[in-house]
């Protein structure tokens, strides 16, 4: 039987991703820049807002960390198909 606790941590971990991948979208902005000297077009520029950046690394973090947990959690939940469905060699025993 699956661990409920795993299965909560990988959804947070892509509710994470996806509150990741919203903040870094709308951290950034663009602005008009001033000419530098006369009669040159004006240019734009990207402007990026810290607090969501910082915000979107924070959630990135938490999701990869999540994401380890809940997978590490499921393996360690499920028993082995046999006894020996681990080990794909035995070397030969020599007297």
């Amino acid at each position: 039987m699956r661990s409920r606790r795993a299965v909560v941590e990988l959804i947070v971990a892509g509710c994470a991703a996806v509150g990741s991948v919203l903040s870094w979208l709308a951290a950034s902005s663009q602005v008009v820049v001033a000419p530098v000297l006369e009669g040159e077009p004006s240019t734009t520029s990207v402007v990026y807002y810290a607090p969501l950046l910082t915000l979107s690394l924070l959630l990135v973090t938490a999701s990869g960390v999540l994401g380890v947990l809940g997978v590490s959690r499921l393996r360690r939940s499920t028993p082995p198909a046999s006894p020996g469905a681990g080990i794909a060699f035995h070397a030969p025993k020599f007297e």
